[in-house]
């Protein structure tokens, strides 16, 4: 065979990280052929995993930050730093992982901790931060982030608001004045493969609400509590990005983002690509393997297999993807440009026992894809 395997999956959530998924699909490849040439890179869709992802390329370095968790506690979370660029996952800060299903606070859980990732970034001197957004276990349309960045937030009385998208009910005004003043000399980059506009029926709330632990009178409390902050946060900021692409994103800390801290909204997909350094390693690639826990129409819409499966045909390279499951019919992962899938469930149906072993599962795909393509 002429050239190497490119091995870039996603995480398969809840069991492998996106590294030990390509970790064991190339064990497997090279059982077969020792001599093959494979070049791993794990990628992400901004979600979580994203920081992981720039760390596993070596040209940027971790850095711990102690933030405030998503419910008020203290968590460890951390960024992805170099000379010129941060990157900051929401997700580490702000994320429904970081609670059990017990914890689940629709109404108060905050995206703080987010905006104090973000102050971490800035005092690291960096240019460029790419925040990837995802995963959120918040839907205060960014209030929390917008707070601890400096944006004093208040009801008719001039009362600081507490935490929380429910509170939001109550906002009648917002001093965007103590804003740090290093985000005007950054270009904030809002990573999401997520286009859902803050409120109404693709909105933030109706969506992604229920799995944050929302009940229907709390979605609808929370989308309206949206509403009145995008009708103060827009008179505060002279305009409104309520149904921009994105601003629906991590319970609507991409609208916060987007309208007062400037952000630019891309493909979460596109970024980590980029950051990864996706097209060097594809350049002189025979195969592509990519993949993630669960391929499903989902995936189709821009979620990051899709979107290396989309690069590795414009320079006529196949791709090959392996699930912990597969929904799509073969006509469809066709028309994704998949060559074909290899889904764990398929060798091992109990979900169970699937999930915990993975791994030796991969290995298994990782022989499958080298005798059927190489």
């Amino acid at each position: 065979m002429t050239g190497h395997v490119l091995v870039a999956p996603d995480k398969f959530k809840g069991s492998l990280s996106a590294a030990e998924v390509a970790d064991a699909v190339a064990v497997g490849l090279r059982g077969r052929i020792p001599s093959l040439d494979v070049r791993r890179v794990p990628v992400a869709d901004g979600g979580d995993g994203t920081v992981r992802a720039a760390l596993a390329t070596g040209r940027f370095e971790r850095l711990p930050v102690r933030v405030t968790g998503p419910t008020g506690r203290r968590v460890e979370a951390e960024i992805a730093v170099n000379r010129t660029t941060a990157v900051v996952e929401l997700a580490s800060a702000s994320g429904l992982a970081l609670l059990a299903p017990g914890e689940f606070d629709p109404l108060r859980a905050s995206s703080h901790g987010t905006g104090e990732l973000l102050t971490a970034a800035l005092d690291a001197g960096v240019r460029e931060i790419v925040l990837g957004v995802g995963g959120s276990a918040c839907t205060d349309g960014g209030a929390g982030m917008l707070a601890a960045l400096g944006a004093r937030l208040t009801d008719s009385g001039g009362r600081s608001l507490s935490p929380g998208g429910g509170e939001l009910e109550r906002l009648a005004g917002i001093d965007l004045s103590e804003l740090d003043p290093r985000l005007a000399d950054v270009d904030l980059v809002l990573a999401s493969d997520v286009d859902n506009p803050l409120t109404g029926p693709s909105g933030a709330a109706h969506v992604y609400g229920p799995q944050k632990g929302a009940g229907p009178e709390e979605v609808r409390r929370l989308d309206a509590a949206l509403c009145n902050f995008a009708e103060v946060l827009g008179r505060a900021t002279g305009e409104s990005a309520a149904d921009r692409p994105g601003a629906g994103a991590a319970g609507g800390v991409g609208y916060g983002a987007l309208t007062a801290l400037s952000a630019r909204f891309r493909s979460g997909s596109d970024v980590v690509l980029e950051l990864v350094g996706f097209d060097r390693d594809l350049a002189g690639a025979a195969l592509v393997v990519t993949g993630e826990g669960a391929l499903d129409e989902q995936t189709l819409r821009g979620k990051v297999p899709a979107t290396v499966a989309a690069r590795a045909a414009k320079v006529g390279v196949p791709t090959v993807a392996v699930a912990g499951k597969c929904s799509l019919s073969e006509h469809r992962l066709r028309g994704g440009g998949f060559s074909a899938v290899y889904a764990l469930a398929h060798l091992q149906p109990d979900p169970g026992r699937s999930i915990r072993g993975a791994a030796s599962l991969l290995h298994r795909v990782g022989e499958h894809i080298a005798d059927d393509f190489l």
